[in-house]
């Protein structure tokens, strides 16, 4: 192989790599970027719950809330000491607890979770508690738990804001979302909207 040939080469794959970094790198996200934005907007900005300008968190980010007028979702490890946007406000990060269930601490943390739980919801003292409710997830920003935890909860909430439970539950299962083409996943409640619609913040589930 003489220069010429090696020359030509590298000509061809240079150009090869500036036309796949155009069309893959430039274009394909582009022309995704705009089909999402024209018909998937509140999903392809982040599923971000505004009103009146304020924004509340995304429907697909857990936050925490320990209170008894609200909703409880999955523990998180979440941390706002560490980073900090551009503005220099904090940013909140979420991920998992990388503990072996086999471990000591896996267990004492579990264990204490339910002492909280059981302590916080007298009127299920002979229910189990339910999984969701005292182990983090995978990712660590769960914004959802099963119906069942939901309806664990329904007597505290209740009492705490002076709702009947069948109020409390007709939210819920405003926020429940069914599984996929009715086959896929599991049905599961948003913690998040459940909770701005007790608040009064929402008056129905937003794009649902």
């Amino acid at each position: 192989m003489n220069v010429r040939t090696i020359g030509m080469a590298l000509v061809r794959a240079a150009v090869l790599f500036a036309v796949a970094t155009v069309v893959c790198g430039v274009l394909y996200p582009a022309a995704v970027g705009a089909v999402a934005q024209a018909a998937f907007p509140w999903q392809a900005n982040g599923s971000i719950i505004e009103v009146d300008g304020v924004k509340y968190g995304s429907a697909l980010v857990g936050q925490q809330f320990h209170d008894e007028g609200h909703l409880w979702g999955r523990p998180t490890v979440a941390d706002a000491s560490t980073f900090t946007g551009d503005d220099g406000q904090p940013l909140l990060w979420y991920g998992p607890e990388n503990l072996s269930p086999a471990s000591d601490e896996f267990a004492q943390r579990v264990q204490e979770r339910v002492e909280a739980v059981r302590a916080a919801h007298p009127d299920q003292a002979d229910a189990p508690v339910p999984s969701e409710l005292v182990t983090v997830s995978g990712s660590g920003f769960d914004p959802h738990i099963s119906p069942a935890a939901a309806e664990y909860q329904v007597g505290r909430i209740a009492a705490a804001t002076g709702r009947t439970p069948e109020e409390v539950r007709a939210i819920i299962r405003q926020c429940t979302e069914q599984p996929l083409l009715g086959v896929f996943g599991q049905e599961r409640v948003n913690v998040l909207e459940v909770n701005l619609l007790l608040d009064g913040v929402l008056d129905a589930v937003p794009n649902r």
